[in-house]
This record gives C-alpha cells, sequence and structure tokens, in this order.
C-alpha cells in the first residue's frame, strides 16, 4: 500500500498536479482501499492547522512583505553600499550582507531573493558583473531567508518534532553568519579574480546619513531575535511585533506605504501562506497513514536490525533530500520525512536541534536546483532570463553548499552552541 501511494503521488506530480494535491489524494485513495473512516480526513487537516505556533507564519510572511515594499530593504542596501560599495567586490558583498538582514526578518527564501535581486541585479549588471553570476549570487544568498531565524521551515520542523522553536532559530544562527562568510569570501574572490567594478567612495557623511536613515529597519532583526532569546515573547507574538514595527516604519517614518499598498500586500501575503498551509494539511493526512500502517516504527525496526551507524546515515538522507529537492520544495520534504526520519534519528542518539540545521541547509540546497528550485524562478523572472542561464550562474554555489553542508554534518557544535547557552 505504501508502494501503491508513493507512486500514485509521483504519477500525479509528473502530470504538475500542485503538491498539496497531489498528497493528499494519493493518501485519500490509499485510504479508501483500507476501510478507513473517511470522517477523520477533514478533522486530521483542520487538526494540522490549530496550532497557535503556526500563526508565526503568515506573521513573518506578512512581515517579510511589507519590508520589501516599505522601502526598508532599499534602505539598507543603500547604507551597505556606502560602507563597502567602494571594494573590490564591493556591490556583491553587499548583496549577501542585505540578504542576510533581509533573511532575520522575512524567513522566507524566494521573498529575500526577490526583495534584494530586484534591486542588486540591475546594479550589478551596469557595474560591469557577468549577469550569471550576478543571478546566481542573489539565487544562493536568498537561500539564507530559511537558516538565518526566523525560519518557516523551522517553524515547521519545530511542530513536527515537537522542538523547541526558539531553540530551533538559535540553532540558525552561527552556520547563517558561517555561510554568509562563505559566500563573502567567495565574491570577494570572484571580483578580484575577474576585475569586477567598484562604486565611487562615499564621504563620511553620506556613510553617516544613510546609516542613520537605514537604522529603522536594521534594528528590526535585533528586535525579533531578542525578544525570543530573552523570553519577552513567543515565535508568534515576535511575528506580529515584526508586522506592527514594519507597518509603523514603513507608513510613518519612510512614507513609502499608502492605501494603494493594502491588497497587493496581503494577497502576496495569502497566496503563500495559504500555499503552505495547504500542503501542511494535506502532509497530516500523509501522516495518519504512516501512524496507522506503522511505516516508522518498521523503518525503525529495519536500521536497529542493519547496525546502521549515523554517518552512513547522514550521507544516505543528505544524497535523499538533494535528489527530493529537485522536484519538491522544503516545506514539503520536511512534512513528507521528518515523521518517518524521527524514530531513526532517536535510535542512532542524533541530536533532533542539529539535524534540524542539516536538514535545512539541504532545503536551501533545494531552492537552487533545477528543476523546481523556487529562487531560480524568482531570480529568472527578476533578470528576465531562462533558467537554463540562471542554473549556469548558480552552479558554483551549489558546490560551495555542499561543502559548508558536510562541515556542518562534522561539527554539530556549530549548530548546537547557541541552543545550549539557551538552557
Amino acid at each position: 500500500m505504501t508502494l501503491t501511494l508513493f507512486s500514485i503521488f509521483i504519477v500525479l506530480m509528473i502530470l504538475r498536479v500542485p503538491i498539496a494535491i497531489s498528497l493528499s489524494l494519493s493518501t485519500i485513495f490509499v485510504l479508501l482501499q483500507s476501510n478507513f473512516n473517511m470522517n477523520m480526513v477533514p478533522q486530521r487537516m483542520f487538526s494540522a492547522l490549530d496550532s497557535f505556533p503556526l500563526m508565526a507564519i503568515p506573521g513573518f510572511v506578512l512581515a517579510g512583505v511589507i519590508l520589501a515594499r516599505g522601502g526598508i530593504s532599499k534602505y539598507l542596501i543603500e547604507s551597505l553600499r556606502t560602507w563597502v560599495g567602494h571594494l573590490p567586490g564591493g556591490l556583491s558583498v553587499v548583496t549577501v550582507l542585505a540578504c542576510m538582514i533581509f533573511a532575520a526578518i522575512s524567513g522566507s527564501s524566494p521573498a529575500t531573493a526577490a526583495a534584494i535581486g530586484s534591486i542588486m541585479i540591475p546594479a550589478m549588471v551596469s557595474a560591469g558583473y557577468d549577469k550569471k553570476y550576478a543571478m546566481g549570487l542573489v539565487a544562493a544568498s536568498g537561500t539564507l531567508g530559511i537558516l538565518i531565524p526566523p525560519s518557516i521551515p523551522l517553524i515547521i520542523y519545530g511542530i513536527t518534532a515537537e522542538e523547541s522553536i526558539g531553540k530551533l532559530f538559535m540553532a540558525g544562527v552561527i552556520p547563517g553568519l558561517l555561510l554568509g562568510g562563505v559566500l563573502i569570501v567567495s565574491a570577494i574572490y570572484y571580483a578580484r579574480k575577474y576585475g569586477y567594478g567598484k562604486d565611487e567612495k562615499a564621504s563620511m557623511e553620506v556613510r553617516m546619513k544613510s546609516t542613520i536613515k537605514a537604522l529603522w529597519g536594521g534594528f528590526l532583526p535585533i528586535l525579533i531575535l531578542g525578544s525570543i532569546y530573552t523570553g519577552i515573547a513567543t515565535p508568534t507574538e515576535s511575528a506580529v511585533i515584526a508586522v506592527v514595527y514594519g507597518l509603523i516604519v514603513s507608513v510613518v517614518i519612510y512614507r513609502e506605504m499608502g492605501l494603494k499598498d493594502v491588497r497587493p500586500i496581503l494577497v502576496e501575503t495569502i497566496s503563500i501562506t495559504s500555499m503552505i498551509f495547504l500542503i501542511m494539511a494535506a502532509a497530516s493526512l500523509f501522516g495518519l497513514y504512516l501512524t496507522n500502517e506503522q511505516v516508522p516504527q518498521g523503518v525503525g525496526a529495519w536500521i536497529a536490525e542493519s547496525n546502521m551507524n549515523k554517518w552512513v546515515f547522514f550521507i544516505i538522507v543528505n544524497v535523499l533530500f538533494f535528489i527530493m529537492g529537485t522536484f519538491l520544495e522544503a516545506v514539503s520534504i520536511i512534512l513528507i520525512t521528518l515523521p518517518i526520519l524521527l524514530p531513526i534519528l532517536k535510535h542512532l542518539n542524533i541530536d533532533l536541534i542539529h539535524f534540524a540545521i542539516v536538514m535545512t541547509v539541504n532545503m536551501e540546497l533545494a531552492m537552487i536546483t533545477p528543476p523546481v528550485g523556487l529562487n531560480l524562478f524568482v531570480v529568472g523572472g527578476i533578470a528576465k532570463e531562462k533558467l537554463e542561464v540562471v542554473v549556469r550562474g548558480v552552479a558554483p554555489f551549489i558546490v560551495l553548499f555542499i561543502l559548508v553542508l558536510a562541515f556542518l554534518v562534522l561539527v554539530p557544535q556549530i549548530s548546537l552552541w547557541l541552543p545550549t547557552m539557551m538552557q
């Protein structure tokens, strides 16, 4: 029956049926064959979404959309350009830094890539950078949106694995800074190798003026993470704080948002949130089937009998995630695989918080691997280029991500140090 479920799911995916519909239809078909009480289906789908921590997702999505449209991302980029734009590879460094800051606000990779890429890709191309490289850098740097907290995939992981979302957020900080640092080093090397241009050096007066203006937006990541880390607010409450603060800055201080922007902001937020929630509801049916058939227990028993060690497991699961990432997006991969993997993780004594970061970096790779990497489509749409051109630009960054992933697997303390400090 499990083989039938996955076969139907893959066929529907090939036919380009939306992921949530494919997952729910294939699961319902298999449940019908086992004389399952179908009244449980709507109850299960509703209960999967009836969760207070889940309210953080629309909150952070809305905050990210407000920041992109309210001028905050624009002023952050302008400030960063005055400080490092004149250095070799200055614009590429600005791109990575801007993505890191925006990632600490939005929790979404496509939103980060769209907000920063719409400004930085034309700027880099006009400064003489190769267009493929500019697109690849934005697509890769945009993935930091789901690693540097707040992170929508980490919220979903925390709910599914019953782990502290606050600790998961803290676990993403150092790996996020590490990956951002690797991207900055590669950007400087690439710029020096190919002699890419620089901005004119800004005066101290211009720097201070732009920095003061950008501080309103730059304070938001500190507000979000500080409120969570100090225990003042839960992740859900900090999402609401981010929305209110973003509205005040965008409307009152920057004056870049008006009534005409309300509808497109809400439409974009609802579109992204409803897609995530529908996938989660469908995945809950998949989880119901797994529980009924005791699939996780069977997989756990097989692992115990095979004497597999954790390093072999990490190799297998990373390859599995990479393959799945070529045709599924992050939320789907987490919700489909995590219920099956949890018993294995517990049997092998793998820390769930460490595994969350390993899984999230794999999800970052899924954002930039064809044919369905979301960031590839976002960047291609901004630059008006075909998918294959964007893929050629992002290919070197995929290698960098794999190297960082291997390092994070081998050194768990990179992910675990900050959560340990919270205890």
